[in-house]
């Protein structure tokens, strides 16, 4: 199923604190349990709700558990409003657009799935609102990253092009993402492809403001960024997943290892033939996310 088939969700929209008209999707699976806080979904920098359609139906329509899941897209991103401020595409500003969106629908607690820059939201979270977090699950990130990996991201985003139809979008993923995703199927590079792009006048192009990506290839990474190992520890009280991309070059062993050994309610588990990020439906890893969301 692509990601962006209309199907298991509602659509909703709300407001930041600035006056952005922001989009989620909710799925709520026939019997999702009202006594079980919602999981909420956090995609990456240049990523969106659409990430996270697989894994939502999975957890939404589980057989015996089912739960309401939300998945955001952040401001620039996807269906939400961009900023006429390019500077407001921050951690601290998106961190607070992800309050907004608990405060529109009355959540109180949740569990959170953070992919990538997501999960550095969530680190901000972690001292913003701790009781926010029910449950945290981090995918391929940490309070440290590893340069190779941002300089991978930054290699991708200064060389992409516009592909001509999807069979071409889906090829051109497969050119720059094979090697760290060596089994990825056919369907999962298409599927891939309609997370990533939208139509727009009857081309197609990358879903996000360029203003993103263009801070992101101007970053300059030649010091050392600052770590966020105080905000990680103030997630010590919610139950923690870690998730590291067996070929990720942005989260190492060492540093995901560091955060199991530093939080006592935490495990690892690595999505095997899986780069950064890894598909979280793929595999084992939907099957452990909601083993550990029970």
């Amino acid at each position: 199923m692509h990601p962006d088939d209309n199907s298991g969700f509602r659509e909703r929209f709300y407001r930041s604190s600035d006056g952005l008209r922001l989009y989620a999707r909710d799925y709520r699976g026939t019997g999702a349990a009202e006594n079980s806080p919602p999981v909420i979904c956090l995609s990456g920098l240049t990523r969106n709700s659409r990430d996270f359609h697989d894994l939502a139906l999975i957890l939404s329509q589980h057989p015996l558990h089912p739960r309401r899941v939300i998945t955001l897209d952040s401001r620039g991103r996807g269906r939400s409003d961009w900023d006429d401020n390019k500077q407001n595409y921050t951690l601290a500003v998106e961190a607070d657009d992800v309050l907004a969106a608990c405060s529109a629908f009355r959540i109180t607690g949740a569990a959170f799935i953070g992919t990538s820059r997501g999960g550095l939201i969530l680190h901000l979270i972690a001292e913003m609102k701790p009781e926010l977090l029910a449950a945290v699950v981090l995918n391929d990130v940490g309070p440290v990253l590893e340069p190779e990996g941002l300089r991978h991201i930054q290699s991708y985003l200064a060389t992409s092009r516009t592909p001509r139809d999807w069979d071409d979008a889906a090829g051109l993923l497969r050119d720059l993402h094979e090697a760290e995703f060596p089994t990825l199927a056919a369907e999962d590079w298409r599927g891939m492809a309609h997370a990533i792009y939208r139509e727009v006048a009857g081309r197609l192009a990358a879903d996000f403001d360029p203003a993103i990506a263009e801070a992101m290839v101007a970053t300059d990474l030649s010091k050392p960024l600052p770590d966020l190992w105080k905000q990680f520890d103030a997630m010590s009280h919610a139950p923690l997943l870690v998730i590291r991309g067996e070929n990720s070059k942005l989260l190492s062993q060492a540093t995901a290892e560091e955060m199991v050994r530093r939080h006592l309610a935490a495990r690892l588990i690595t999505a095997r033939n899986q780069g950064h990020a890894p598909l979280l439906h793929l595999d084992n890893v939907a099957t452990e996310i909601s083993s550990f969301l029970l």
